[in-house]
């Protein structure tokens, strides 16, 4: 049983002692306003008992989600959808699959940003999946893999401080670089995962980029102004870079076509997990403040009655 009060204690407690005065200094025998007090304190308590007590599954899994939402992941080359329409229902995937681990997004375009701390709440993380977006084309620096770095390498060592646990990494991107970079090792993050893969996605005919015009709310292709005359940009996966990320990783690398290329994956992740049953704090508690009410109100009513008899 907890109480969850609608006013603090502390404040309820106060006004309540205030009325108790004022009710005892005018007529010490008027127990009815006296009581009306008392039930008015505990209904402000709210006292509720669970209803059930929920069991939560956890696992010792942190698994790290590393997404490119540069302007190229706009690309209509995934079964009739963008590159990142069609990586955000894979990572709903992974997260229903891997049910009980924490999870974390790190996002990159022109910057790498932690949209979330690990966390193991699947709807918090899947509602961060669901709003990703491209980064606007008139503020995009053109596009690298090097930008994703130095956010993944904190936030893996961050994760390694915890003992007993597994890190998984999912680094998904098209792997195109735009910007003149070379494509810098990532070796050193080996040793802070246990698994994960490199999740690629695009064709290698590429496909056209579409993009919203914020200032008349139409979608419109981005133009290549280097051919005479413009035509629509491509924009190609770059497969090179992102088997070299895996191979420096150590992991696999899956190029993403449906959703079930990663089931092979994620059913060799599940073998190595260690489940817990525990008690969540997130219980399901039911009000009792009903029961209170109705004497509540039949007090209310008797002494509007009695008000009413002293004014004849």
């Amino acid at each position: 049983m907890k109480i969850f009060p609608i006013i603090p204690i502390l404040l309820m407690s106060v006004l309540c002692l205030i009325m108790l005065f004022i009710i005892i200094k005018n007529n010490k025998k008027d127990y009815l306003k006296i009581f009306i007090v008392i039930l008015l304190f505990i209904v402000n308590l709210r006292i509720m008992y669970p209803k059930e007590n929920i069991k939560s599954v956890s696992n010792n899994l942190d698994v790290l989600f590393v997404i490119d939402t540069t302007v190229s992941m706009n690309a209509l080359d995934v079964n009739s959808q963008t590159r990142l329409e069609a990586l955000k229902e894979d990572a709903k995937t992974i997260v229903k699959e891997l049910n009980g681990a924490r999870f974390s997004i790190i996002k990159f375009d022109n910057t790498a940003k932690a949209l979330i701390p690990y966390t193991d709440d699947a709807n918090l993380v899947n509602e961060s999946i669901e709003i990703l977006n491209p980064i606007q084309n008139y503020y995009a620096n053109g596009s690298s893999l090097n930008i994703a770095y130095d956010e993944t390498l904190d936030s893996l060592k961050s994760a390694a401080k915890k003992k007993n646990r597994k890190r998984i990494i999912f680094f998904i991107s098209d792997g195109e670089i735009t910007n003149g970079d070379e494509l810098k090792s990532f070796k050193e993050l080996k040793s802070l995962i246990s698994s994960g893969a490199v999740l690629g996605y695009g064709t290698t005919k590429g496909g056209y980029m579409q993009v919203k015009n914020e200032l008349n709310n139409t979608s419109e292709y981005i133009m290549d102004y280097t051919k005479v005359p413009m035509e629509k940009a491509i924009s190609k996966i770059n497969e090179s870079n992102l088997k070299k990320i895996a191979k420096d990783l150590n992991v696999d690398y899956i190029h993403m076509t449906k959703s079930a290329d990663i089931n092979n994956k994620i059913n060799q992740i599940k073998k190595d997990i260690d489940y817990n049953m525990k008690n969540s704090d997130k219980e399901n508690y039911s009000d009792t403040y009903q029961f209170v009410l109705i004497p509540l109100l039949i007090l209310f009513i008797v002494e509007f009655i009695n008000n009413k008899r002293s004014l004849l």
